[in-house]
């Protein structure tokens, strides 16, 4: 009798665990959050949020209404910003699906330290979205946008930051963790990649911009943004920016093109690694950057003769060539314009000569405008593509 009462009351006591959960959110009480805007206001700040439109999303015919819909309020802090969205949103604000935070140009110039400091601390919010500056624009600009392939703008922002940065090289996708990492290191200052609309942006927001075949408005990912301690400084170019994720070793594929007489020839970079080594000498702190990358070759567009040996060995000369000439053009942007050690030279310092680091870290943004860098690149090109020949070459011959 007692093993039954016993088995009596542990099974009260399971079934009430099991019941329900205390947390739970019903998917008609929530508003599923994607993309955050944050822009500098004179009130504070503006904040502006990307919604899902769960029944247009999901059902299996069109209803005519768009997939997102922003909504936006100004207040003293972001979190009362986000706040006062209930206002105007019938139901609670949920991010816990975030994939974008987009931060206005001007407030990123005047710093983005407040915004790191409210995402971080946000208990729903997951640490795998992404953050860019929107350049030369509001945030509220791009969030406002209706884009093609991708209904949900946020994601369409999110997905080209990561495909961009697997095929393509010049820009690189950010977390809010890698973010606090640079920020709050002495050896390494944060980066973001800018994104900006193309067009008009209030026509951009009609459902209509996206009705067309080459829509009049878009968004556009492009550079790389170059911070000093929380604050937006300058801004790299396309190749400075390519030049930068070699040196930091985020470069998985990507392209390269050198002139050829009359004309160019495109090589595919397949693979690249780049190791970084500190080292101490006379009492001055030097880096050694070393890239070995792999390509195969994309497109001959002159006469140049893939059958012969000396060519190959000039192809793979022009590749190293180009590819240290991308790297050293970023090294003299920074160090000349910026002085901030967006690359992480310091960190390299740090690890391989703590004691040194010690007496260099209080005046590095002096140190690094000065730092002896030396480049060494490996390239090779592995294949030639399924022909030797370039059709330029016959063409012209006949």
């Amino acid at each position: 009798m007692k093993k039954v009462i016993s088995f009596f009351i542990m099974f009260l006591i399971i079934n009430s665990l099991l019941t329900a959960c205390w947390s739970r959110k019903e998917l008609n009480e929530i508003a599923i959050v994607t993309a955050i805007g944050i822009d500098k206001s004179k009130d504070g700040y503006q904040v502006s949020v990307q919604i899902v439109n769960p029944a247009e999303i999901a059902g299996k015919t069109s209803t005519g209404r768009t997939e997102v819909i922003r909504f936006m309020k100004t207040g003293d802090t972001i979190f009362e910003a986000m706040r006062r969205l209930s206002t105007d949103v019938p139901r609670r604000i949920y991010v816990a699906h975030l994939r974008q935070i987009v931060i206005g140009e001007e407030l990123a110039k005047e710093g983005i330290g407040k915004v790191v400091d409210v995402f971080s601390r946000h208990h729903e919010i997951r640490s795998d979205f992404f953050l860019a500056v929107a350049k030369g624009s509001k945030a509220y600009d791009i969030l406002n946008v209706q884009t093609a392939l991708e209904k949900n703008p946020g994601t369409k922002i999110s997905n080209a930051l990561e495909t961009s940065g697997k095929i393509w090289a010049p820009t690189t996708t950010v977390t809010i963790n890698e973010l606090v990492t640079s920020m709050i290191s002495k050896g390494k200052e944060p980066i973001l990649t800018g994104v900006y609309v193309y067009g008009n942006p209030e026509a951009g927001s009609a459902y209509s911009n996206v009705q067309n075949v080459s829509p009049k408005t878009g968004i556009k990912i492009d550079d790389i943004g170059v911070f000093k301690n929380d604050k937006l400084i300058g801004w790299l170019n396309e190749k400075e920016s390519k030049g930068f994720n070699y040196i930091t070793d985020k470069v998985k594929a990507t392209i390269v093109t050198f002139p050829c007489e009359d004309g160019r020839i495109t090589v595919a970079t397949i693979r690249s690694k780049t190791k970084l080594k500190g080292i101490m000498e006379k009492g001055k702190p030097k880096i050694s950057i070393n890239v070995t990358s792999e390509g195969n070759v994309g497109e001959v567009g002159c006469k140049f003769d893939l059958t012969k040996p000396e060519k190959i060995k000039e192809l793979n000369e022009k590749y190293q060539k180009s590819i240290k000439g991308t790297i050293e053009a970023v090294i003299k942007k920074v160090q000349e314009d910026y002085q901030s050690d967006i690359f992480g030279f310091g960190e390299v310092i740090h690890r391989e000569n703590p004691k040194a680091w010690k007496r260099l870290q209080q005046d590095w943004d002096q140190e690094f405008a000065k730092l002896e860098v030396t480049i060494n690149v490996k390239a090779e090109i592995r294949r030639l593509g399924t022909i030797n020949d370039s059709f330029q070459k016959e063409i012209q011959e006949q």
